[in-house]
């Protein structure tokens, strides 16, 4: 049996273009994940959204560990909200589907990342709850990075498993308009200079790591090593 442990990605599922086809519909992912998890050590798997909490079981079942990504809001009904203004396009399949899969994870105790919306759908399966439009809180919107690029953003990191992981002053690169507002069973590990939180990650002795920046997209392989590495230790443990 081989040691590579299997690490399952979550995906869009929007319309597209390329070549010849103008606007089908396709399940995506920018490649910088599945490059950071395969330069980590893990063999990256692609995960769409699938309607049912029975699929949700049975890919974990077969995986080694779950990274959730970045993406599209969350709708704000999934933690008991009203949307903001600035909150019109959610989706609400991978919603419900990365929710499955949080929750079988959870049961199943499998490593997990999130990245980006990724932590902030960790907090939202746990029952926690989100700011909806930064900007509102901390007065300026640089966080957002630009159309199509991100931002740097000093982060303090503060120990946990984290820590061992990521310098304890880094800069990030940040895009998002949202934030982790209320996280139960997660505590916070990393922080910018707005007071944001940057990083939470599960007590005890689970790998349950969520970031608010995109390490996919730089030197930053801290986090997918930490997963990979925590996938492995699991896969070995099942073997007969």
């Amino acid at each position: 049996m081989s040691d590579l442990p299997v690490i399952g990605i979550t995906t869009y599922r929007q319309r597209a273009s390329w070549g010849t086809w103008t606007d089908v519909p396709a399940d995506l992912l920018p490649s910088d994940y599945a490059q950071a998890v395969e330069q980590a050590g893990g063999v990256p798997v692609l995960l769409p959204p699938v309607a049912s909490d029975a699929a949700a079981a049975a890919v974990l079942d077969r995986l080694d560990g779950l990274l959730i990504a970045g993406g599209a809001d969350i709708n704000p009904s999934r933690y008991g909200q009203q949307p903001d203004p600035h909150v019109v396009t959610w989706y609400d399949d991978r919603d419900a589907w990365e929710l499955w899969l949080l929750g079988e994870a959870d049961r199943l105790r499998l490593p997990v990342l999130g990245i980006c919306r990724g932590m902030q759908m960790m907090a939202v399966s746990a029952g926690g709850a989100l700011v909806q439009h930064l900007p509102d809180v901390v007065g300026h919107d640089e966080h957002a990075g630009g159309a199509s690029s991100y931002r740097g953003t000093a982060v303090r990191v503060e120990g946990g498993r984290l820590g061992a992981l990521v310098p304890p002053e880094t800069t990030v690169p940040s895009h998002h308009h949202q934030a982790v507002a209320e996280h139960p069973g997660f505590r916070a590990v990393a922080h910018d200079d707005d007071g944001v939180l940057q990083a939470m990650e599960a007590d005890g002795d689970r790998f349950a790591v969520g970031v608010q920046w995109h390490p996919e997209t730089a030197d930053d392989p801290g986090v997918f090593e930490g997963l990979v590495a925590a996938a492995r230790e699991r896969s070995a443990a099942r073997r007969p």
